[in-house]
Parts: C-alpha cells; structure tokens; sequence
C-alpha cells in the first residue's frame, strides 16, 4: 500500500523563525497603539481636503423629455464655464471643491457621468464642464430618488477628497416610484452627515402628461426629498430659467451666496427645509406607478 503524504511540520529553526515574526509584529502593534497610532492605517487618512464633495444626480428618466434634458444639461455646463463659480469655489478655506455628475433613473440605474473631480480654478471648472458636455444623452425607466440618494451617500467613500461639507444635489421631474421611498432615503444621508437638496424641475405643468408625476412637486421635494443642514429646494417653471437657476443653485451650495433676483427670476424659488410634517403623500408617487400601470 502507497503510505499516505503527510505534511511535513517546520523543523526548529523554521519553528523558531515564525515564533520570532509573530513575536515583532505583536511588539509593533503595541508600540503603535502605545504612541497613538491606527493599525492599520484609514485610507481617508491620505484623503485631500476640501471645502465641499458635491454629488450631481440629474435625472434622465423617460418622463424628462429631450428638449429638458439639453437644457438641465447646458445649465450645469453653463455654470460651470462661468467666472463667479471659479471665483467662489477660490473663496473658500481650502479653495477647491470636489464635484462628480452622475444621472440616474430606476433603482438599478445611476450612471457617473463624470467622475470625481478637483476644482480649483476656471481651468479645471471649464473641464469639467467639457466633459459634461461630451456626455450622450441618455433615457432609462422608472424614478427612484431613493436610488440617486443611496448612490450619492456611496459615492463620498474612497473618493480620494475629505470635504468640510457632503452636499448631494437631485433634480429631477416626478416623485419616486421605485425602490426605498424618498424620505427613508434622504433620512439616511442626514444621519451620514449629507445635506440633501433639490432642483424641481416643473414646466409646462399644466399641459404635461402627469399620469406619473405631481402638479405639486415643489411640496413634494420640500416636505420628502430635502434634509439636513441648510437644505434647499428651487423650483424651476420656464425653460428660460434653467441656466440662472442652476448657476444660482451651485453658487448657493459652494459659497452659501444667497441669489438675487437677477439671477433667479420670480417663477423660480428657493425654500429651505423645514422640520414639519409632509403636506403631501410622500409615497404618491409609487401609488400613482402602481395605478397607472393597472390601465395597460
């Protein structure tokens, strides 16, 4: 009979030379926490400072027709080639921002469109806004702001930056249908230290197809989608106020310069979060979903 292998156990000085690797590592764990050091060490320790990571989510769901879509997106290009966002992103304690632009749509769809980016200066802002303009445009299903806002609080870990604020920035046209509802959602950014805020996109309200959108969805993002310190809401009504808005809206995140009338015209208004409880429902919209997909 074949004897059967057996593995061959260290010899004494192999014995001795793992003891005495164990020996130095146990020593070196002790002398770190000893002098105060963590082993072993964060990665957010290499992190990059900044005055503020801003997370973009536009929404690119079918309800948003192409004609909103090319002007939500020349509104952030805009923006960002304009000299006063240079001017107060330069304002700031450290002077950059990090900035990524991601679309999303159902549960399972939030695409970054551009990733993670420095901006220090015109430069850097004028090439992030060139790669925004780049970008296809693109359409998919459903609406989930739960989505955009789960994905948002995801995308600040291991980004590389170590911002003094986390702000996520959503716009968009209806309410969540899909996934996780919206205030559970935003409740869980706030509870990470994220500040949530909204763009209401909302023209041609009375002429739209609303069959899974809201005429109110200005009450809607302030009483479900909003939260956290300094939160705020803007509303957009006419296709004209688009650009200034969104400028306004940047400017207001990055610098907290309050907008003047000349920059955001009277349809378009900013209202801040409030701690009260929702005038609407703020499941309407996956109701509406769960409704309008019994008529087909």
């Amino acid at each position: 009979m074949r004897p059967v292998d057996r593995p061959r156990r260290a010899g004494p000085p192999a014995a001795a030379a793992a003891r005495r690797r164990l020996a130095a590592r146990a020593l070196a764990l002790v002398v770190g926490l000893a002098v105060g050091w963590v082993w072993p060490a964060p990665a957010r320790s290499q992190d990059l400072p900044v005055d503020l990571e801003l997370v973009l989510a536009v929404d690119v769901s079918r309800s948003m027709r192409t004609e909103e879509q090319e002007l939500q997106r020349d509104g952030y290009v805009a923006a960002f080639r304009d000299p006063a966002l240079a001017e107060a992103v330069a304002g700031g304690l450290f002077g950059r921002i990090a900035v990524t632009y991601v679309e999303w749509a159902g549960a399972g769809w939030q695409q970054p469109v551009v990733p993670w980016t420095l901006i220090d200066g015109p430069e850097s802002a004028s090439r992030f806004a060139d790669a925004i303009a780049a970008a296809p445009l693109l359409r998919y299903s459903r609406t989930s702001i739960s989505g955009a806002i789960l994905a948002g609080i995801a995308a600040f870990d291991d980004n590389g930056f170590e911002g003094t604020q986390r702000k996520i920035d959503v716009s968009g046209d209806g309410p969540n249908n899909m996934g996780m509802s919206a205030p559970a959602a935003r409740d869980r950014a706030v509870e990470a230290g994220v500040t949530v805020n909204g763009l209401s996109i909302m023209i041609d309200r009375d002429s739209a197809d609303l069959m899974f959108s809201i005429r109110d969805l200005d009450i809607y993002y302030e009483d479900c989608v909003i939260g956290g310190p300094g939160a705020f809401n803007l509303v957009v009504q006419t296709p004209e106020d688009f650009a200034r808005a969104i400028r306004a809206k940047l400017l207001l995140e990055i610098a907290g310069i309050p907008p003047a009338p000349p920059l955001v015209p009277a349809p378009a208004r900013i209202v801040e979060a409030q701690d009260r409880p929702p005038r609407v429902d703020c499941l309407i919209g996956e109701r509406l979903w769960r409704q309008g997909m019994g008529r087909f």
